[in-house]
């Protein structure tokens, strides 16, 4: 029980292990996730170390496994996961490993190069198709192509028809047809005849589909061919030979037709190939990346080892916590009988000065609230854990600033959810980022939810709206107007001092009754700010009374005496004494009474000012004036031993150690520097006598957030859905499905999720600032162990 309030006992471990069976054991600890291992070579290249060809040759097979896999994804192929966890391969297995990943790589790269050169082929094929058919339809449109160009150029047409006209036919990208109509304008100086043609199907290249147009131009002269041919150089577009003849050209097109369909077959064979290739792998995918993440972080692990003189065995220090010793020593005893060899490995406890690593174990349920304290800092080795405390005190403050039961109702379906099909959406691994952080603090929604159902029954606030469960304790009929409604009286106060109107408390909660009162706000404004003080001071007394475990821990009765004690009577003499106030003035007045009771809030501070000349402000109770001086008196007193008295402890502790260590004449130094230590306590002494007054105040926070969720709430129904309900005509059932479903999202977006993430943050800065920081220094550093589990999920939840 005692590892639940504080971190796992550690120990730091020497292990022998035999060099035939190191790999077996690694792997066996491994699998168990319970030791740390430390670099016993920080000084050696990591390019020098003995196992840097095994590592290398697991990030080649990595780097092949990726490779492939990346090929499953574009040919659209899922991964099987079966959740198989496969045993490490021996390292005998490698090699065979080696081969099947090269092999894979080789006829996937083979398949794609061959492919890629079939589509090309093919993708040439089907232009000087498109092309023989569009040029001879712009033959076949008129008997004789003279007539386009002489009606384009008048001025060549005797020259046309005295010299032969060539032409030149292709294919060029669609949009490029623009510009280069133009290029061979200008340059051509008009001496050129284009016609060209969409080709309606995108066409496939290797690399991306595309939409293209057949062209072709007819001009006169070697000069002009060649220009044109540069210019279609230049704008990549693609030539291909054209026969002049009409029989010519059907011959040919028949033949290419011919071509294309035995391409088109080879090119089916290839993809049926490489799909029924990649198929097989994609069932077997995520067990070799398992096989080869699990091998290189062996060896990688092996590389942290010292190896002894006689290359017989391999040395390894690990932390590991005190209560898992037996299970590592099964782990080994595992790995050897596993790897063959008859030498048993040795595991020896190690007495050392190094601090540590803090290790808290969680389940499911705590480790989302591990995590909140995690983020503020990792506890010093042994501390006091604050996760167990937070699992209540965090909901619970968030529900106070959240209290509503309609929306705490809500977020606890929600929270349900997530929770009895945990099973199943673990599975789904979802990439969704945010998914999984409200996924992974599933529990702490739950609870928030509950605790905010609590809150919201006794703030009897739900969706704005109070329920009249008990009946009012209040008699506001002689106010109420001829008819016995509310009609007659639009402002009603309530006041308690009125004979016959106030007949007793409310059984549970807040009288709804407050819900109609224009005087609402003063009542409910006073009860939470109140509420919030009470709280505040409880919680921060509570984690100063934790630092209480830790001094007595770590036995460390200076701090006791000296710390704790001042630190405890100081807040208490002030702010316990304030609660107190709080509790008395609730009891000693009466309904009838309280117009006189006396403002608190002034008291507090003639306390602090030894003020009590005030004559508007009469005294709670006789002999309130010497209880607060001694108060006072006591809480500066505790100023000195702070500051003081402690700082002059330290110091002839330090000199009585000097003197013990060696003698009066000793130059020895102790490590000691008394400024340093007086300056540390000054300023620990400011901050914790400035921080019970800024840490106070800041819990008003709980009663600011609380009365803004209220008042948004209220906003939200009587701007939205009041509406609806305020409808009277014939479709008024249509008006207010759709208002109701506006109200919903709004709700959920501005209640439940804006307003859920402003408390959450509040209650994380009030546990993190004003209740960690009595107790808990958070200066340690985590324990990593070794472990596939995490090594893999770094992998596969990408």
């Amino acid at each position: 029980m005692g590892e639940l309030f504080r971190s796992e006992e550690m120990t730091l471990a020497q292990l022998f292990l035999q060099s035939e069976a190191a790999y077996c054991c690694v792997s066996e600890l491994g699998e168990l996730g319970m030791v740390q291992f430390r670099d016993l070579n920080p000084d050696v290249n990591v390019f020098q170390r003995k196992f840097v060809n095994e590592v290398r040759r697991c990030e080649e097979m990595d780097r092949k496994l990726r490779f492939v896999e990346k090929e499953i994804k574009k040919a659209n192929i899922p991964t099987v996961d079966t959740g198989e966890n496969p045993e490490v391969p021996f390292p005998r297995d490698m090699i065979d490993l080696e081969a099947t990943f090269e092999k894979l790589e080789n006829e996937l790269k083979e398949i794609n190069t061959n492919q890629e050169a079939l589509k090309k082929n093919f993708l040439e094929l089907t232009e000087l198709k498109h092309i023989l058919r569009r040029t001879q339809q712009f033959f076949d449109e008129k008997s004789n192509s003279y007539s386009y160009f002489m009606s384009g150029c008048q001025e060549t047409v005797q020259a046309f028809k005295t010299s032969r006209v060539g032409f030149v036919a292709g294919v060029i990208s669609r949009e490029r047809i623009p510009t280069f109509e133009r290029m061979l304008w200008r340059v051509c100086r008009g001496n050129v005849f284009l016609r060209k043609a969409e080709i309606e199907d995108p066409l496939e290249d290797p690399t991306t589909v595309i939409h293209k147009s057949v062209f072709i131009i007819f001009f006169q002269g070697d000069q002009l061919k060649n220009r044109v041919k540069k210019i279609c150089e230049g704008f990549r577009a693609s030539l291909y030979p054209c026969p002049e003849t009409p029989q010519e050209r059907k011959e040919m097109l028949a033949g290419v037709n011919s071509r294309i369909d035995d391409l088109q077959m080879v090119l089916n064979q290839t993809e049926d190939h490489r799909q029924r290739v990649l198929q097989a792998a994609s069932k077997t995918m995520r067990v070799w990346f398992i096989k080869v993440r699990k091998m290189k972080a062996i060896y990688h692990t092996l590389n942290l080892c010292n190896i002894d003189v006689t290359q017989k065995c391999l040395i390894a220090e690990v932390w590991c916590p005190v209560s898992d010793l037996d299970s590592i020593q099964f782990a080994l005893r595992r790995g050897t009988e596993r790897s063959g060899s008859t030498v048993p490995s040795i595991l020896n406890r190690m007495q050392t000065k190094q601090t540590p690593p803090t290790f808290n174990k969680t389940n499911k349920f705590t480790s989302g609230f591990q995590n909140i304290v995690d983020a503020y800092g990792i506890g010093n080795y042994r501390e006091i854990n604050p996760a167990p405390y937070t699992i209540i005190t965090f909901p619970f403050l968030f529900a106070v600033m959240f209290g509503d039961m309609g929306h705490g109702v809500v977020m606890t379906c929600a929270a349900l959810y997530l929770v009895i099909r945990e099973s199943r959406l673990l599975a789904q691994k979802s990439d969704n980022e945010m998914f999984n952080m409200v996924f992974a603090g599933r529990y702490i929604i739950l609870l928030m939810g509950i605790f905010s159902i609590y809150t919201g029954i006794i703030y009897n606030d739900c969706f704005s709206k109070s329920l009249n469960m008990f009946g009012s304790g209040w008699s506001v009929r002689p106010m109420f107007g001829p008819k016995g409604t509310l009609d007659g009286n639009a402002v009603l106060q309530l006041d308690p001092a009125v004979p016959g109107v106030f007949n007793g408390p409310y059984p549970l909660g807040i009288d709804p009754i407050w819900n109609l009162a224009t005087n609402k706000l003063t009542f409910l404004n006073s009860f939470k700010m109140k509420m919030s003080v009470i709280l505040g001071v409880i919680h921060m007394l509570f984690g100063l009374s934790l630092s209480l475990f830790n001094h007595l821990y770590f036995k460390k009765p200076l701090n006791i005496f000296l710390g704790f004690i001042p630190e405890i009577v100081f807040m208490s003499s002030l702010f316990g004494y304030l609660v107190l106030l709080v509790f008395y003035k609730w009891t000693a007045y009466d309904a009838y009474t309280s117009k006189d009771a006396p403002s608190l809030l002034i008291h507090f501070i003639n306390m602090c000012l030894f003020n009590y000349n005030d004559p508007t402000n009469k005294p709670l109770y006789r002999g309130q004036m010497g209880i607060q001086v001694l108060l006072v008196l006591i809480a500066l007193a505790c100023v000195p031993c702070l500051l003081i008295v402690k700082t002059m402890v330290l110091r002839r502790q330090h000199l009585w150690k000097k003197h013990l260590v060696c003698g009066s004449d000793c130059t020895y130094n102790l490590t000691f520097n008394f400024g340093d230590v007086a300056v540390h306590q000054a300023i620990h002494t400011i901050e914790f006598c400035l921080g019970c007054i800024s840490n106070t105040a800041s819990y008003l926070r709980l009663w600011a957030l609380s009365l803004a969720h209220a008042q948004l709430s209220e906003v939200l129904w009587s701007m939205v859905m009041h509406l609806g309900l305020s409808s009277r005509s014939g479709g008024g059932f249509f008006g207010l499905s759709i208002i109701f479903s506006a109200f919903a999202t709004l709700t959920v977006a501005i209640l439940l999720i804006m307003e859920g993430l402003s408390a959450f943050l509040h209650a994380l800065r009030l546990h993190w600032v004003e209740f960690q920081n009595k107790f808990y220094s958070g200066q340690g550093f985590k324990f990593v162990p070794f472990s596939f589990d995490s090594i893999l999920e770094g992998r596969f939840d990408e």
